[in-house]
């Protein structure tokens, strides 16, 4: 895959991370504008989720019915419209509802993009331009809050989206001027109707389940820390507010590192088998980060070693695991991409959410789901390595 095209599934890759990280410094300013308070502004945030969650479904049959790049061009389009609407939202209402049709329209993006990838790479392959796209995970939740904070302070949180109507409708001219159809022209499009069916063979397909599960599992601890890490850097430890960001870059740095150096490591190794190991190492970071959490050290440097390892380790974990669930897929790779997506999502999800609901005042809760995730995932991965032995080479990359 050259790297022009790499830079498009980049950017394409970024709608998720950018709509989501890039607003929430904005989120005090949009509760003054519209007379409420923060509480209710999150409403716009889970409307955004939802429509992650929906959104990525819808799209798999369409795309492996009418390829990827007239669904990529509608949903991108879509994506910069309600950016616009967003940005002169009269109501927090209006504001709701157009989040909703920006994450319909910005998961095109997130499923296409790895369906692309599959269409033109093997497993090799698609596992080291996964590693590449790990960049856009890894400095955007660094960067869109900086940035962000910034438009809110010297601006208005309006031209938050208005940055972002902005960089979509690049991407738009961008996959129209610089982005072929990668779906091969003699596979068989599959019906509309038959998108339920194609779902169910997916769920059924323990090779597809086991790795989906295994790297969405591992990634739902990093949900677990960026729930977490915000009461227990600042609130607990005392980490003045400007210094987080630096704490979390720190982190985010050691992910984008591993996921590069995975690139380099798949010349001689398999993913799977990268997967299988590496998984090891995320559950004893999360143990260790378990028994330093319980022994309520006064202390954060203790903790914030494993924690490193852990979320270093799904730069490598991530990128495998979503190569290796989508190798083979061939004309039914744009429903295993949403499938991958919305169960990576789903479960990520759930793991933030208990972090809050386990909420003690302690480091416990962030720890014990992280750790709890870890060990869940080593499960799955031993029993995928069961069903799909982690040692066969699976080819060249394209």
């Amino acid at each position: 895959m050259n790297l022009k095209t790499i830079l498009i599934l980049g950017a394409l890759s970024a709608f998720g991370p950018l709509a989501i990280d890039f607003y929430l410094p904005g989120f005090p300013a949009i509760a003054l504008a519209f007379g409420t308070d923060e509480k209710h502004v999150q409403s716009t945030l889970a409307a955004y989720f939802l429509g992650l969650s929906i959104g990525q479904l819808i799209y798999g049959p369409i795309a492996d019915r009418f390829g990827r790049r007239v669904p990529l061009l509608v949903g991108v389009a879509l994506f910069t419209l309600s950016s616009l609407a967003c940005a002169f939202a009269p109501t927090l209402d209006w504001l709701i509802a157009a989040r909703f049709i920006q994450a319909l329209g910005g998961c095109a993006g997130m499923v296409l993009s790895r369906a692309i990838v599959s269409d033109t790479c093997d497993a090799v392959g698609s596992a080291k331009v996964f590693s590449q796209l790990m960049l856009v995970m890894g400095l955007a939740p660094i960067l869109a809050p900086m940035l962000g904070g910034f438009l809110v302070s010297h601006y208005s949180w309006q031209w938050i989206f208005i940055i972002l109507t902005l960089f979509s409708a690049l991407a738009t001219v961008a996959v129209a001027l610089g982005l072929p159809e990668s779906m091969p022209a003699d596979r068989p499009r599959q019906p509309l109707t038959g998108g339920l069916r194609q779902y169910g063979r997916l769920l059924s397909d323990r090779r597809f389940l086991g790795y989906a599960l295994s790297g969405g599992i591992a990634m739902a601890g990093m949900f677990a820390y960026i729930a977490g890490s915000p009461f227990v850097f600042i609130k607990l430890y005392g980490v003045p507010a400007e210094h987080y960001a630096w704490l979390f870059g720190s982190n985010a740095a050691g992910f984008i590192i591993m996921a590069q150096v995975n690139a380099r490591l798949l010349s001689r190794h398999t993913p799977g088998a990268l997967l299988a190991r590496m998984i090891w190492v995320y559950l004893g970071a999360g143990l260790l980060l378990l028994a330093i959490a319980a022994l309520h050290t006064q202390q954060l440097w203790p903790l914030l070693l494993p924690l490193f390892v852990c979320i270093a380790s799904l730069g490598c974990i991530i990128p495998n695991a979503s190569a290796c669930a989508m190798n083979g897929q061939g004309a039914r790779a744009g429903s295993a991409s949403a499938l991958l997506g919305c169960l990576q999502f789903s479960v990520a999800a759930g793991a933030s959410a208990l972090v809050g609901l386990l909420h003690d005042g302690t480091a416990m809760p962030m720890a014990m789901v992280i750790s709890l995730c870890g060990v869940v995932a080593v499960v799955v991965s031993v029993l995928t390595g069961r069903v799909a032995p982690v040692g066969v080479k699976e080819g060249k990359a394209a």
